[in-house]
């Protein structure tokens, strides 16, 4: 496995980023110890069963600072304005240049290489971690633009946004084509990351047949860092949310 191979990865410990309204569209088209959880059931969705030997309760999805965190517009960060407590710059080509954790960072270098030496694409971070500060500019900016119904399908409410665990990173293609767009799922790079991404530990949050479970709509572009054995069970149980594999509320409304 690619993910596994000895990298050289640049890290620089980082404090906050504020980012721009204008550097970034949006979130959807927009994680101490581990704790144990009782899975609450969707309204509309059921879980799908894993594999015996697969422990759902190994890490908590309510803890921030858990890599398995589920965070969505029924389910807001606690504390909601939470900081990562480490966050790092990969040695890699950035749109913005936000960091994201550590564990995250080695495992994307190790996903872009892969992609690079296997089918020679190139890719780039578009954005990564975004604080509570930022992306409450973020969503005041676009509630003001076009107002807060309109605002709720396109930015995600601070302590909502996945942008704020510093687990999520947005990716765009090198050159660039199609960023912060559905038709990036169309290109080399979108295809690439759809078919791989798990292999590195990444899930393709937003789904375009899931939009009642996440919330949002299909962002190829969005990636988000669960771990290597979350991801393989995942895929091995064609289970495409955390929200379903999990059993935690998700949906368009919040609450």
């Amino acid at each position: 496995m690619a993910a596994a191979a000895a990298l050289s990865v640049v890290l620089a410990v980082s404090g906050c980023m504020a980012m721009s309204p204008a550097a970034h569209r949006r979130q959807p088209h927009p994680q101490k110890t581990q704790a144990s959880h009782t899975p609450r059931a969707l309204p509309t969705v059921s879980p799908t069963p894993t594999a015996v030997g697969f422990d759902k309760a190994a890490q908590s999805v309510d803890d921030p600072n858990s890599t398995w965190v589920v965070v969505n517009k029924p389910r807001p960060l606690n504390p909601i304005d939470f900081t990562p407590p480490s966050l790092v710059y990969p040695d890699v080509t950035y749109v913005n240049r936000q960091p994201m954790r550590p564990d995250v960072a080695a495992a994307l270098v190790a996903m872009f290489a892969a992609g690079r030496a296997e089918a020679g694409l190139d890719f780039s971070v578009q954005s990564a971690y975004r604080s509570f500060e930022s992306q409450t500019r973020v969503y005041d900016d676009d509630m003001a633009r076009h107002g807060q119904a309109y605002a709720d399908t396109d930015t995600a409410r601070p302590g909502h946004s996945e942008h704020q665990t510093g687990l999520a990173v947005d990716i765009s293609a090198v050159p660039a084509k199609c960023s912060l767009d559905a038709c990036f799922a169309d290109t080399p790079q979108g295809r690439w990351l759809a078919a791989n991404a798990w292999r590195f530990g990444f899930l393709l949050r937003y789904p375009a047949d899931k939009v009642a479970v996440t919330g949002y709509t299909f962002e190829p572009w969005h990636f988000r860092y669960i771990g290597a054995p979350l991801a393989a069970r995942l895929r091995a149980t064609g289970v495409t949310t955390l929200e379903e594999f999990f059993g935690v509320p998700g949906g368009t409304e919040y609450h």
